[in-house]
């Protein structure tokens, strides 16, 4: 699909070349913006100026290598660099959950220190990372607090909507794109940085973009944590919450996406932003009860998924589980917070000896469950050899595309347990299988 033409071009940084900060670095610079992309993990910038990637992301690699090798993206580990050289300051950091529940924004802090201590002519601070409602209003005291000079500045919440496994794509057309601004200058200027991409713009104050962030993603936890609640119904009574979920997402009012029952949500997105909008509505006052219950809906899912795999095999000690799927999702290696991590411990603690394999989650599952007794197969095939159960937990597209004739007769046990209702059941039934789903 052709872009429009770029209205100006900006010199940019983005601070933090992670899932979000790295992403947006290569695709403004394929717009035809100037871009230096900071990080203060050293190991990890090297690695980029190689073309080598921290994580798997479809079509980045080469959006990377070919901004870079032009000359509209660089990578460094000097922010003050990135600062001074740049017109607008895009803070895609981290912000992980404390044991509260609320973010760690140590390091949107940092950087609004960084910027106050370097800021030498009018800078645009833009917040891509997800924050609680009112940051931009903790970043504009910062900076304000420690700038040694009388050089002004804006802050800006523009807060990202990307998938992961689809992140590349969701940037150059995305649903909407939200800009909160509190002057018509930094509005204006983030408009034009985004200007060849063709969607809706909601233009807001920053405090209601930074709101948008957080109801968007918990209205959507909580749609996923309602069909697993109805798929818990459907196990009692017998019924199909594939049809159920089928003719309720034909209803305009409801819509079909994120109906599918299945072991929860995870990733980094999901969970944690349930729990910090659970946090911010308390901290100003409101109980926001229903977040709540999603959250217990979501972490009973996972327990629940394993409950039905031992009330069939009774014993778990001592039984060969394969695993096929560990990342949260298809399409991406991220396992933070994903489903597989309590499903492979809660197999582990019971005694049975699980086997897993993902085509590209093995790194970092190795890093997740060192010390922990669990085997990794070179493919699907090896891991489902001898085993007494089949556990499906992440959809990739080769997994729906094995050949369940084949292995059938690799397993002990042709038990097959869909965590993600990913397979046809009637077909599985007719091959000899028995077929554990969630809420079928």
């Amino acid at each position: 699909m052709e872009r429009k033409k770029l209205v100006k071009q900006y010199n940019l940084c983005v601070v933090g070349a992670g899932h979000v900060g790295l992403v947006a670095a290569a695709c403004f610079a394929d717009l035809g913006h100037k871009v230096i992309c900071v990080d203060n993990n050293q190991k990890r910038i090297a690695g980029l100026k190689k073309s080598i990637m921290p994580f798997y992301e479809p079509d980045m690699e080469e959006l990377v290598k070919k901004t870079y090798k032009n000359g509209y993206l660089c990578f460094s580990t000097s922010l003050e660099e990135g600062i001074k050289k740049s017109q607008v300051i895009f803070i895609a950091v981290g912000t992980p959950p404390l044991p509260d529940g609320s973010a760690d924004l140590t390091a949107i802090e940092n950087v609004a220190m960084c910027v106050a201590k370097n800021l030498d002519s009018y800078k645009i601070i833009v917040e891509k990372s997800t924050v609680p409602v009112q940051t931009g209003v903790k970043i504009k005291e910062t900076i304000r607090r420690y700038k040694k000079t009388d050089v002004d500045f804006d802050v800006v919440s523009n807060p990202e909507f990307l998938r992961e496994g689809k992140a590349v794509y969701d940037f150059f057309f995305p649903d909407r794109l939200v800009i909160g601004a509190d002057t018509p200058r930094a509005q204006q200027m983030v408009k034009e940085i985004y200007s060849p991409i063709k969607t809706e713009f909601v233009l807001t104050d920053v405090n209601t973009a930074e709101l948008i962030k957080h109801a968007s993603n918990s209205f959507l936890a909580t749609k996923i944590s309602f069909i697993n609640a109805v798929s818990r119904v459907c196990d009692l009574a017998g019924a199909d919450v594939e049809k159920v979920a089928l003719a309720m997402g034909l209803d305009k009012r409801i819509g079909g996406q994120f109906l599918n029952a299945g072991i929860g949500y995870g990733g980094f997105c999901f969970p944690k932003d349930v729990e910090a909008f659970t946090y911010i509505s308390n901290k100003l006052g409101y109980d926001f009860g229903i977040l709540k219950e999603v959250k217990k809906v979501n972490d009973g899912q996972r327990r629940h998924f394993v409950e039905k795999i031992k009330e069939n095999l009774w014993v778990l000690k001592g039984k060969k589980v394969a695993v096929l799927g560990l990342a949260f999702k298809p399409d991406t290696d991220d396992m933070r917070f994903a489903p597989s991590e309590d499903i492979v411990n809660f197999f582990i603690n019971e005694g049975a000896h699980v086997t897993a394999y993902d085509p590209k989650a093995k790194r970092e599952a190795l890093e997740l469950f060192k010390g922990k007794k669990l085997n990794f197969a070179k493919d699907a095939y090896s891991a489902a050899k001898d085993a007494d159960c089949l556990c499906m937990l992440t959809e990739w597209d080769e997994f729906k595309k094995l050949d369940f004739v084949k292995v059938k007769k690799l397993m002990k046990h042709a038990l097959v347990a869909d965590g993600r209702n990913m397979l046809d059941k009637a077909v599985m039934l007719k091959l000899g299988y028995e077929y554990i789903g969630m809420g079928r």
